[in-house]
């Protein structure tokens, strides 16, 4: 199981290296910008086969929704890149980074929703009108705050770094009572987990997917809101497919690194090390992608 774990990060790391080193990142994004073009086009299709009541019309549209939010996570998406990152920095059990994937799509997902019917409820936008907020604020937003998220995530590690001796575990109980006088351990951690989980869903959610927009706009148009809004959480789960991939191959990647160490002070700092150059890998993309955004 040892072995099989360390041939697996070896494996990942590879294909982190084919995509940064080689460019294997530009020939994944061109592949991913043309199945976004041929999702949306089948988007547009399929949400007037629903309105002309064509015999399985809503369950084509939402295989289409889920494969354009597979697309969008291909291509440079923030998501895959916190989430990621994350499962690298933090030794996080999988059922958790698993969960984060999922919930931080779908909240996308839906502030895509609020955005629409707000924008057009409220103040009356139009398509181009949001599809500019989004770009031009929400985007920006949510790059700057993965940003501070990586660096954060640096200064977390780096502090650990500092510490030359693993700390000890308090007493969670008194000898003379027996009840708690403090949170114990767990409890910290448990505290810091909802924390991480807040800033990250947060973070990714936003900024809403161009294309649930302009589904959930047609939609509207066409007085099919409920199509609209069940193909954007199809869409969100599409784009949680990759930050799942992510989130798997990043724990993978640091475990079978980390199981090469002994236990101890070692490993500790290790585990600093992998959290402080994470955070900076965070930092950096989420800084290049602002850039770009800019």
């Amino acid at each position: 199981m040892l072995r099989a774990l360390q041939l697996i990060a070896v494996l990942v790391l590879a294909l982190a290296v084919w995509l940064w080193g080689f460019g294997g990142a530009a020939m994944l994004e061109g592949w991913a910008a043309e199945g976004q073009r041929a999702a949306q086009s089948g988007m547009a299709r399929g949400l007037r086969a629903l309105r002309a009541n064509e015999p399985g019309a809503l369950l084509a549209l939402m295989a289409v929704c889920f494969g354009y939010g597979f697309f969008h996570a291909v291509g440079p998406g923030h998501g895959k890149i916190l989430i990621g990152g994350y499962g690298l920095a933090r030794r996080a059990p999988l059922a958790r980074l698993s969960a984060l994937a999922v919930l931080s799509s779908l909240a996308q997902s839906v502030t895509a929703i609020l955005l629409v019917y707000g924008g057009i409820w409220l103040f009356g936008l139009g398509r181009e009108a949001m599809v500019g907020a989004t770009e031009d604020w929400f985007a920006p937003l949510s790059y700057a705050a993965i940003g501070a998220i990586g660096i954060w995530l640096a200064l977390r590690g780096a502090g650990r770094l500092w510490r030359t001796r693993a700390s000890h575990a308090l007493a969670d109980t008194c000898a003379s009572c027996g009840h708690a006088h403090g949170p114990t351990p767990e409890d910290a951690e448990q505290v810091r987990s909802f924390r991480d989980a807040a800033l990250l869903i947060g973070a990714i959610a936003i900024r809403p997917c161009t294309g649930a927009l302009f589904l959930l706009i047609l939609a509207v148009r066409m007085q099919i809101e409920l199509a609209g809004i069940l193909g954007t959480l199809a869409m969100g789960l599409g784009t949680a497919s990759v930050t799942l991939i992510a989130a798997i191959a990043a724990a993978t990647l640091r475990e079978g690194a980390l199981s090469r160490l002994a236990s101890g002070p070692q490993t500790l700092r290790a585990m600093g090390l992998i959290e402080t150059v994470s955070g900076l890998i965070i930092a950096v993309l989420a800084g290049q992608i602002l850039l770009r955004a800019l």
